[in-house]
């Protein structure tokens, strides 16, 4: 039996989870909160006009902005309500339904972005495999923004065990995406990676 992520079980158990997640990004938009700090450290990470591949990208918020900024973006997510979602709000970026641990797209991307906890929400048992999947996608002078929080079942330590594991080596380790230093005791993790 394939084990199933906590974001499958979570929308499996209550069936309206992704539209309520959907929702709670479009409310928190109009009431004009800041929702693209992650893409404004990996733009700065990029070369204009670069490829870009939002893993995990959700309901688009995060390519959006990367694709408002000049890049070329491919979102790519398992969950068809947050593609249906980002599709609608986000035109421009090319969304895609898919499952990161089978990810195979004939593109090779400048920079790889995974925010919103998405490894974190990963069935464990697909954590390596995710992680070689984005190092095969990321050119040779690419780089990796992934981020998450602690406390979420998928140790800081453990993650870069595996990333390095796929051939990934950290550039960078901060506690936040707005380039706050890392240190052992974080309670969150923006890992920027490049092909070892």
């Amino acid at each position: 039996m394939v084990e199933q992520s906590s974001w499958s079980r979570m929308s499996q158990e209550d069936p309206a989870h992704s539209a309520a997640y959907v929702e709670r990004f479009r409310r928190l938009a109009a009431e004009g909160a800041d929702l693209a700090g992650e893409a404004r450290l990996v733009d700065a990470l990029l070369p204009r006009g670069a490829r870009v591949l939002d893993a995990g990208c959700g309901p688009g918020r995060v390519g959006a902005v990367l694709f408002a900024a000049g890049h070329e973006v491919v979102g790519v997510d398992a969950d068809p309500v947050l593609i249906a979602a980002a599709e609608a709000d986000h035109p421009g970026p090319h969304w895609l339904v898919g499952d990161l641990a089978e990810l195979d797209l004939p593109d090779r991307f400048d920079g790889i972005v995974c925010a919103g906890n998405v490894m974190a929400f990963l069935a464990p048992s697909t954590r390596s495999e995710v992680l070689r999947r984005l190092r095969t996608h990321l050119r040779p002078d690419g780089r990796a923004a992934i981020g998450f929080g602690a406390g979420r079942g998928y140790a800081f330590e453990e993650f870069l065990a595996d990333a390095d594991g796929a051939g990934l080596t950290p550039d960078v380790l901060l506690s936040t995406w707005d380039l706050r230093p890392y240190s052992p005791d974080a309670d969150f993790l923006v890992a920027v990676l490049r092909p070892a």
